[in-house]
């Protein structure tokens, strides 16, 4: 059966770039200065998983080209547990005190998402990981749902291990299809700081047709994931959407446990919601209002992250002043307290056969609309230089989810 879900996948879902749109070599370094000659290390002494070319755990450092080089962007090669080699880029931020990691879209690859995610950095004050999945850019393997999970856990050791990243100080963002491993991980990370869902999906059959069950050849099942995420969720996604109905952000932003204001940015489409200029101030607003926040506290196991699990996180305790009140985002968006949970429980049956229903939490409060959404349906020019930079970049295939017309299974 799995390898009809990947089939299906691949169908359907996955458009890497062809060609790439970057290349990768062996950094430029100067020879080191000459040592005394030194025995030989034994085999022994090589770290478990290290091998040739690879650089264990922290992968090895490589060089992309077709993209202007930047002393505060750093490139590897990293080794999944299902055997590829994913291609990432680390940008550092003097003085921030949050990592984003991003999960880029569909038919982008990270020579197309270069310079977004340099200006992301400098804007919002965060370092920043971004990365191809398998089959994607300069990375190996072929895409399939599986693999992409692989891949963001890959890219996550490496924040930890290589760049000193706390799990508590990491925020998830996933795109489009990226909402699909950032949601998988998110939803085994129990002391995870946030996560942003860009335009997201349901799950991939969705996507397609209104299902109102999840069958077991669906792929990336965020419906059933997104309950399991216990720390604040952000959502955007544009109301005029003709790849993915904006109806998946706004089931996705109603599932969520802790809802943070989100964002229905009126007119936007799947593909130009940087050009907005709400899309960055409200970014900034979120980044703001999580770095004030407190860190989620120690898990009973230890007090570090110990990464990725397999089990369902617990229920974190939760005072009266970290609760918040989420807005009903069936009609217009209203504004809400940042990061606080809701009070009241309504129960709402989930069209879902793989799991039993689970109780929303939500309270609707008749405040104004919120002025961001009653804009103009033409993109405007961004605040800085973000809007003009972006208006050169094509982020994703806007066909990205229909049907291919190869035959074959």
């Amino acid at each position: 059966m799995g390898a009809v879900t990947s089939t299906v996948a691949a169908r359907f879902a996955f458009f890497p770039p062809s060609p790439p749109s970057y290349g990768v070599e062996q950094p430029q370094q100067p020879p080191p200065p000459p040592v005394a000659p030194a025995a030989p290390e034994p085999a022994a002494a090589v770290k478990e998983g290290e091998e040739k070319g690879v650089g264990g755990g922290g992968g090895a450092v490589v060089e992309l080209t077709g993209v202007p080089r930047r002393g505060n962007v750093e490139a590897r090669r990293l080794r999944t547990k299902r055997g590829t080699e994913v291609v990432a880029m680390h940008v550092r931020q003097a003085g921030a005190k949050l990592t984003l990691l991003y999960s880029h879209g569909n038919a982008a690859d990270l020579g197309q998402m270069y310079e977004l995610f340099v200006e992301l950095s400098a804007h919002l004050n965060v370092n920043l990981m971004g990365y191809d999945y398998s089959g994607y850019g300069q990375s190996t393997g072929e895409p399939s749902e599986q693999n992409t999970y692989a891949d963001i856990e890959a890219v996550y050791r490496c924040l930890i291990e290589t760049y000193g990243a706390a799990e508590d100080n990491i925020i998830l963002y996933g795109q489009s299809v990226g909402s699909g491993p950032t949601l998988d991980l998110a939803s085994r990370l129990t002391r995870l700081r946030a996560v942003v869902l860009h335009s997201p999906i349901l799950s991939g059959l969705r996507v397609m047709y209104p299902v109102k069950h999840t069958y077991w050849f669906d792929i990336y099942k965020n419906i059933d994931k997104i309950p399991l995420v216990r720390c604040p969720v952000l959502v955007i996604h544009g109301t005029a959407d003709e790849v993915v109905d904006c109806s998946h952000g706004r089931s996705l932003w109603e599932l969520a446990e802790v809802k943070y204001e989100p964002l229905w940015i009126k007119g936007g489409n799947h593909c130009n919601l940087e050009l907005y200029p709400e899309y960055i101030k409200h970014l900034k607003k979120f980044v703001g209002a999580i770095e004030r926040s407190p860190p989620p506290p120690p898990s009973d196991e230890s007090t570090e992250s110990s990464g990725p699990s397999g089990r369902s996180p617990t229920e974190p305790e939760c005072s009266a002043e970290d609760s918040r009140k989420s807005t009903d985002c069936r009609d217009k968006t209203r504004p809400s307290i940042d990061q606080r949970r809701s009070t009241d429980r309504r129960e709402k049956p989930r069209g879902s056969t793989d799991r039993r229903d689970k109780t929303r939490k939500s309270v609707d409060h008749p405040d104004k609309p919120r002025a961001s959404v009653d804009q103009s349906d033409r993109p405007r020019k961004s605040i800085d230089r973000f809007g003009g930079m972006m208006k050169s970049v094509r982020l994703c295939n806007i066909d990205c989810f229909k049907v291919t017309a190869t035959s074959g299974s």
